[in-house]
């Protein structure tokens, strides 16, 4: 049976506006007819993965998002000694087993049309064996065949791809179903997201000259102790990266602990709102997942919040097991009261 990590994380941020919508208002969200302050999953997985934490624990082993993989390839034709237009006509095909080509009739740069036109996340392993095609087509001088662009998107080595997955329009054989599902962030609590208006001075301005300020704006902020929850399907894990088991258990420590300790970087410069997790709850079994959300469909209004909310969750979470009869291993840590350390959980996910 399929083995699922769930982690559940209590984390308490001051004034923030870590994930803004297209007014550049902090993301909320209605829950239990109250409104919410929200960080959407795409804003959270893109500050694990790009963290320092993440990238040093797992270099080598992260992908790229490009379009011009085959203009790389084009690029060592042409050092080669490979006219360019031929270049180009030879890494089409190479192009094209990871999109759709651009076609720029009037291209100012040749090499554009040796690009995609949309991003593709690769590996490492794939890039590097796109490269050294390009380097054996040229000291054969011909165009890639057939079986040589199959061969391409064998190896999915790249940790990053085999937990947030990969889609691919043009080429669903490619794709790679993600392993690793993250919700949306919410606070426990009901929010008004307040303004803060600001102004830049003119250093230069003489006392005598217009008392005004050289510029005015505002920003919106809001606080909150918000819930995330994240479920890990690990033999999805160990299967995306070619049974490499030791491989996958580093991939889950670097994440939980970048899960744990890093924020969204949304206007950090303005608030300086970075914050560790105060509480979790790690699980590990093979029943069904599931979120604990329901916890906080009632907002937590007033003091003591953050008590409130560990009661509230451990108090679901030990109805749901009674209920369902489930059988789920468990283990956290709560920084208030000194209970568990983030080794705990970082050991138990990996056992």
């Amino acid at each position: 049976m399929t083995t699922f990590i769930q982690l559940h994380l209590l984390t308490a941020y001051p004034a923030a506006n870590l994930n803004r919508d297209d007014t550049g208002s902090p993301k909320t969200v209605v829950l239990g007819g109250a409104t919410r302050l929200r960080i959407s999953s795409q804003s959270l997985k893109r500050a694990w993965r790009t963290s320092e934490l993440f990238e040093q624990a797992l270099a080598g082993n992260i992908g790229i998002r490009t379009g011009r993989i085959a203009r790389e390839a084009a690029n060592i034709l042409i050092e080669k000694g490979i006219e360019p237009k031929k270049a180009v006509e030879w890494v089409e095909s190479i192009a094209s087993c990871f999109g759709k080509v651009k076609a720029d009739k009037k291209a100012k740069d040749i090499l554009t049309n040796a690009e995609t036109e949309q991003l593709v996340h690769i590996s490492p392993a794939e890039f590097d064996a796109v490269k050294a095609l390009a380097h054996r087509l040229a000291e054969e001088k011909r165009a890639p065949k057939e079986d040589e662009l199959a061969l391409l998107r064998r190896d999915r080595m790249a940790v990053d791809i085999a937990m947030f997955g990969r889609m691919l329009a043009n080429k669903p054989e490619f794709n790679v179903e993600a392993a690793c599902q993250v919700a949306h962030a919410f606070g426990v609590s009901e929010t008004i997201v307040e303004d803060d208006f600001f102004t830049a001075v003119d250093d230069l301005r003489a006392a005598s000259d217009d008392a005004g300020a050289g510029h005015l704006g505002e920003t919106g902020f809001g606080s909150a102790l918000f819930y995330t929850y994240i479920c890990i399907d690990k033999d999805l894990l160990v299967k995306n990266l070619n049974g490499n088991e030791e491989l996958a258990n580093k991939t889950l420590r670097a994440f939980t602990e970048a899960a744990l300790k890093v924020s969204p970087t949304g206007k950090q410069n303005s608030f300086a709102s970075r914050a560790y997790a105060s509480w979790t709850l790690a699980e590990k079994g093979t029943d069904q997942p599931r979120s604990l959300a329901a916890a906080f469909y009632n907002p937590i209004n007033g003091t003591n919040q953050l008590d409130v909310a560990v009661n509230r969750i451990t108090e679901l979470r030990e109805n749901m097991n009674k209920v369902y009869e489930q059988q789920t291993e468990s283990t956290g840590f709560d920084v208030m009261n000194k209970k568990g350390s983030i080794k705990d959980v970082l050991d138990f996910i990996c056992a």
